[in-house]
Parts: C-alpha cells; sequence; structure tokens
C-alpha cells in the first residue's frame, strides 16, 4: 500500500504535482480516475471541444507534406524523396504522402489546414525535452511545474464544468499527458485500453479491505474511502458508454482508431470534458523509413477521417476540434541507413467542420548543407493561441505567459 496516499493533504498534494488524481501509478494502473462521474450532465451544444493527436517519436514532415517542386529536397533525399507520381497533389508545390488518401479528402472538403514549418526557437533534438517544451508551452531556455493544458484549465475558462466532479480532460494513454498538469488539482480520467474485469473486482476488494473496515473513520479516512471507490464507479460508467457505443462510421482497426472511437463516444454521450488526448508513436524513423512511415500516416489518415465522418454522422462535429502535433521534424537529409535522424520543424494538421481548409504559413528554405535543420516559420505556441482564443474562448496570453499572433485557421 505504499503508493496510496494516507492523509487528505498527501491525496490533494499529488494531484497538483500533475498527477492524475486516483492514477496511483503501479497500485491501479487500470484506474486512471480523479472522481466519480455517476451524474454526469449533458454537455452544452456550443460547449468546444479539442482533441490532440500526438505522433510521438518525431514524424518526418518533408515526406508528409511533400515539396515535390524543389530540386534540393531531391538532393538532400536522393533515395528516399518520394516523386509527385507517386504522392496526392494538392496545390502546384506539395503533396501529402500516398498513404493520406482519406485526410486528403478532408482537405479537398474544406476540413483541414496543413500548418507548415512549425517549431520553436533554439530547438531542442531529445525526444524527452523537446517533448516537454511543447507540452509545457515554454521557451526552449526554461522549464515548467504546469502545462500549458493544466493552466488552461487552471484559469477556469468559458465552457468549464462547474460540477467539479466531472472530468475536465480525458487522454487515452498509460501515463497522464505533461500538458495535464496544473497548479491546482482537476478531475481527468486516463483510459488506456478495454478494463482488465478482474483487475477491477480485485482492486476494490482492496479498497473496501483497506478503507471499509474502519467503524471510527477519522476526516482522512473517510475522504480517501469515498474518493477511492467512486474511482470503480467512474471506471465502470466509462467502460458501459464505451460498450454502448454505436458509431455512425466503422473504424479501422488500429489503436489510434480504438482511442478515438472512444473519444467519440464519450462526447456523444454527454461528458462535458473540453481536452482529449491520445497519442500513435514509432515515428522515430531512423532507419528502413519508407515502408514504416507510409504505415504510420496510412493509420493516422484512416483513423482521422473516420473520426471525423464519425462525429458528423452524430451530429457533433460542429463541437470539436482536432490538432496534431509532435515533438519535432527530421533531419532534411537523409542518413545512411534509408532513414532520417531527429530534426527542428515539421507540419502539423489541423481538423474540424470550423476550420477553414487550406495550407497556412511558409515552406522552409531546403537550401542547406548535409546535417544541416530547417529554420521554422510558425511557432506552436501560435496554433495553442489560436486554439485558446478562437476555439476554447480563453485569453492564450494567461496560459502562454506571452501574447502570440493567432493563424487565420478557424471560420
Amino acid at each position: 500500500m505504499k503508493n496510496l496516499p494516507h492523509t487528505r493533504r498527501e491525496f490533494i498534494q499529488m494531484s497538483a504535482t500533475g498527477i492524475s488524481l486516483l492514477s496511483f501509478g503501479q497500485f491501479a494502473p487500470q484506474f486512471l480516475v480523479q472522481s466519480a462521474m455517476a451524474s454526469t450532465p449533458k454537455a452544452e451544444k456550443d460547449r468546444s471541444i479539442l482533441v490532440l493527436v500526438q505522433l510521438a517519436g518525431g514524424n518526418d514532415g518533408l515526406n508528409t507534406f511533400i515539396p515535390y517542386e524543389d530540386s534540393n529536397y531531391y538532393k538532400l533525399r536522393p533515395n528516399i524523396g518520394i516523386k509527385k507520381k507517386d504522392a496526392l497533389v494538392i496545390n502546384d508545390t506539395h503533396a501529402l504522402h500516398s498513404s493520406m488518401s482519406k485526410m486528403t479528402e478532408l482537405y479537398k472538403g474544406g476540413k483541414m489546414n496543413i500548418v507548415q514549418n512549425v517549431g520553436y526557437p533554439n530547438p531542442n533534438r531529445s525526444h524527452f525535452r523537446s517533448t516537454e517544451i511543447w507540452e509545457t508551452g515554454v521557451d526552449s531556455d526554461r522549464t515548467a511545474p504546469t502545462g500549458w493544458v493544466g493552466r488552461f484549465l487552471d484559469n477556469a475558462c468559458s465552457g468549464m464544468p462547474t460540477d467539479t466532479t466531472d472530468p475536465v480532460a480525458v487522454h487515452m494513454t498509460n501515463n497522464t499527458p505533461q500538458s495535464f498538469g496544473g497548479k491546482n488539482p482537476h478531475s481527468t480520467f486516463g483510459f488506456a485500453g478495454r478494463i482488465n474485469r478482474r483487475d477491477n473486482e480485485d482492486t476494490r476488494k482492496i479498497l473496501e479491505n483497506t478503507y471499509g473496515n474502519n467503524t471510527g473513520e477519522d476526516d482522512n479516512s473517510s475522504f480517501l474511502k469515498q474518493t477511492l471507490m467512486n474511482t470503480l464507479v467512474a471506471e465502470r460508467k466509462v467502460q458501459q458508454k464505451i460498450d454502448a457505443y454505436k458509431p455512425s462510421y466503422k473504424y479501422p482497426a488500429s489503436n489510434l482508431a480504438s482511442s478515438l472511437k472512444n473519444v467519440a463516444a464519450l462526447i456523444q454521450a454527454g461528458f462535458p470534458t473540453r481536452v482529449y488526448f491520445v497519442s500513435i508513436g514509432g515515428f522515430d524513423t531512423h532507419s528502413n523509413q519508407l515502408n514504416n512511415h507510409s504505415n504510420l500516416l496510412n493509420q493516422l489518415s484512416e483513423a482521422l477521417y473516420a473520426f471525423q465522418t464519425d462525429l458528423e454522422g452524430h451530429k457533433l462535429d460542429k463541437q470539436v476540434t482536432t490538432m496534431t502535433f509532435s515533438e519535432f521534424g527530421r533531419r532534411p537529409n537523409e542518413n545512411d541507413s534509408a532513414g532520417t535522424d531527429h530534426g527542428t520543424a515539421a507540419p502539423l494538421f489541423v481538423i474540424g467542420s470550423n476550420i477553414k481548409g487550406g495550407v497556412t504559413g511558409t515552406s522552409p528554405s531546403l537550401k542547406l548543407q548535409k546535417n544541416q535543420d530547417v529554420e521554422f516559420t510558425t511557432d506552436f505556441r501560435q496554433v495553442y493561441s489560436t486554439m485558446l482564443d478562437k476555439w476554447m474562448n480563453c485569453p492564450s496570453e494567461k496560459i502562454l505567459w506571452k501574447k502570440y499572433k493567432n493563424l487565420d485557421i478557424i471560420t
């Protein structure tokens, strides 16, 4: 029981450090719940929802959004550069990877914006550190104890649930994203997959034995007992909503698609959650990149298309905007292993029925020597500030600690 808090104070301190209030690490990894949702109200029709899709490992932007008219691209990538005839052309200079046919449909339907060459000053090529920079939203020479989503929750911006037991943020990952960490405790929920029924019962018995046999409960034990037992109520309700969900479009068989289907289920069930977080890994393509990257982009494309189409079928699409991000792009030149090494900037995608379709920002200059990196032209916090100001109805300067120029991507 060493992982359990023993007092109310310890319990609150756990959440204030950015840990989901009832994750308890090794003790109950299947129950990443802060509080019960037994009486979740219907979300307001106009409540805006942001879905974050992490491309973990560092997505290769140049082979995702291909500058087929730039001869420098092929000089830097004589073996893995993708020809125009093998890609999905969307304008006079660029094409999307051939595995991204479904996302190309979203683009042509005016439901996707491609934000080019997104990065930050003085880039860091460490997976851990660069992910930390993206998730905390600070300059590369600073650190922050809170994430940008956590600070959004701290500021209790417009549209936040009035009942503090409702989940304000949900992640479909094993670990709580650093972006969720706030100064104050918040009701968050983590769901990495189908709940293990045996673990459910075993954990219930442990909790009952630990906190249910005290006849003279003090304030601390009563508080912990109630909250811990609410964990079981919460995860059961979430599982019931997911089990009962009937999507309006058939999702492909991938982990990312399954996660997005679960997100759609909770949105359709009326959970007043403002932010959802899902992740797909494998983008660290140091070797044999062509096939691996193609498979990853296909999974991404098919899953995002299914999610958007499903939302439209349930008439929920006006409430939801989806945004991808990755900790960095790849080097412009290929390496000796038919892959690419850690780089800097890359494009990201913003998808939704309230998005201005098109391409935003400027392409990176590829007049580079071997192992030179591209220089970013759009700061990732410009995308965040746009989402906060224009979509989430929250003053971005309070969250990002600086004013950034918004992008013209929201209708």
